[in-house]
């Protein structure tokens, strides 16, 4: 087993699309650092990548 890892470009839109490509680890930047409520925007993210596209 191995981790599969993306980064840049993360956040509720492109979450899903990831996990379903087959990654399980998500690094998002600017869609947490730029948003003034950085829980809201993990939780959110967390949330997208939950669901199918």
């Amino acid at each position: 087993d191995c981790e599969v890892e993306v980064d840049g470009g993360i956040d509720e839109g492109t979450a899903p699309l990831v996990v379903d490509a087959g990654a399980n680890v998500l690094v998002a930047g600017s869609a947490v650092f730029g948003k003034p409520d950085r829980a809201k925007a993990i939780e959110g993210i967390r949330m997208a990548a939950a669901v199918k596209p």
